[in-house]
């Protein structure tokens, strides 16, 4: 995402490099977020970062390396901070824990959403490199919830259903979040109270998969 020059152009907040970096990065994935790759313009960005054109691409190498960096933050993140809890062998707990942490990503995240989300409605094709990481984090899931299933555990159903199931309820307060603030009646800037949220997409997972919330 960076690039290496002689010395930094001058700017007049005279930000330091970490505080440039975020602001460009938080300018990036509001652009992304609202005109996708292709509609996304670095001229933009800059004006988001409080930067001029050439400031901007002293920091960054150009518009694809940004939004691929972004993307595979997003793609990192998600599998990195959505595993299974290896200590853990409660389908209930497990897959409680799991819901909660989707939403609350997706309502602390959304702009990092939206980027992803816009990038799969125009096709995917800068997510080729991605998909192994993404397949593997799901195969990891889906042999847990696998086993459990053959245990008696869980009533029979397709892991990766279910999983793509929670994906999408959860994803949902991030990309349609306008529309959860107007039906909640939730001012713009006015935070959501998640705990009702979380505990009714649980208990609405745990009983489709068969279990009593507790």
């Amino acid at each position: 995402m960076t690039r290496t020059a002689a010395s930094p152009p001058a700017t007049r907040s005279r930000r330091g490099r970490p505080q440039m970096m975020a602001d460009i990065r938080a300018a990036a994935i509001t652009e992304f977020g609202l005109h996708g790759y292709e509609g996304a313009s670095t001229q933009r960005i800059a004006e988001r970062a409080g930067l001029t054109k050439p400031q901007l691409h002293y920091y960054i190498e150009g518009k694809q390396a940004l939004y691929e960096e972004l993307l595979s933050s997003v793609l990192q993140g998600w599998s990195q901070a959505f595993r299974f809890d290896a200590a853990c062998d409660d389908p209930r707990e497990v897959l409680s824990s799991y819901v909660q942490r989707k939403l609350d990503y997706a309502i602390d995240h959304p702009g990092l959403s939206r980027v992803f989300t816009s990038e799969l409605l125009s096709g995917g094709k800068h997510l080729g490199k991605y998909w192994p990481v993404a397949r593997r984090s799901t195969q990891q899931k889906v042999q847990v919830i696998e086993r459990w299933i053959a245990q008696g555990r869980l009533r029979p159903m397709d892991a990766r259903l279910l999983l793509m199931h929670i994906w999408g309820m959860t994803q949902h307060y991030a990309d349609y979040a306008v529309q959860v603030r107007v039906m909640l009646g939730v001012g713009p800037e006015a935070p959501i109270d998640r705990a009702p949220i979380a505990r009714e997409l649980t208990t609405f997972v745990l009983l489709g998969c068969g279990l009593a919330p507790d």
